[in-house]
């Protein structure tokens, strides 16, 4: 998807400049937004990918208007209606105004630790081998779908070298949908800069990437 999101080598933003001993959280709120996101999510109706995705469909000029957490929140309330816990009227009020969707399950405070200790392992076996190998040159696939993809626009149609074999993972493009996890060979790729940013890069930049196998093609 080619939405605000992908900022990778978009001019006109302004420099990146990292805070000395920046604080987790900024404001009170913002505490107050991550933990709605992790009890949200823990109801066990839609995937990371799925949240990824709900986010990245807000639009362009809210979306870059917005802070780190006023996006989490928005793509919270875009998820909450989807899937019948709220309605858009419930959440412009913040009152329940109906009976809404019942959670598969609710995270409870003495539950967190152990459920942020356990993360969300993404990693699963597949029966095929691996089709590319460490030190094949390989090109990405030049797609512009209007659906979920890790692949940046930075990198497609570009020819790098494989550095490393990652291991079999979910695939994101399909579990944002509802597709299943249908899970790929994920592969770190390597480009020089100049096919990655052309004509004036740096000659001694390096670009790498983490690539599902459907991304890449042989040279």
């Amino acid at each position: 998807m080619n939405g605000p999101h992908d900022l990778g080598g978009q001019m006109g933003f302004g420099p990146v400049a990292p805070e000395k001993d920046e604080p987790y959280f900024h404001a009170e709120w913002e505490k107050r937004a991550l933990g709605i996101t992790l009890s949200c999510g823990a109801f066990g109706a839609w995937t990371i990918d799925e949240s990824r995705h709900a986010r990245e469909n807000i639009p362009p000029a809210d979306y870059l208007a917005a802070s780190y957490y006023e996006i989490w929140i928005r793509g919270i309330e875009i998820l909450l209606e989807r899937h019948g816990f709220a309605t858009r009227e419930e959440l412009l009020s913040g009152r329940r105004l109906q009976d809404g969707a019942a959670p598969k399950r609710v995270l409870k405070a003495e539950m967190v630790p152990a459920v942020l200790a356990k993360g969300g392992p993404c990693d699963r076996p597949v029966e095929a081998a691996p089709l590319f190998a460490v030190g094949e040159t390989v090109r990405t696939r030049n797609f512009n779908p209007a659906t979920h993809t890790r692949l940046p626009r930075y990198a497609r149609a570009k020819t790098g070298v494989v550095e490393a074999v990652q291991g079999s993972f979910v695939f994101p493009d399909d579990n944002a949908h509802g597709k299943g996890e249908n899970p790929q060979w994920l592969y770190t790729v390597v480009f020089d800069g100049t096919e990655v940013w052309g004509e004036g890069a740096d000659p001694s930049l390096t670009v790498s990437i983490d690539a599902w196998e459907s991304y890449l093609e042989r040279v």
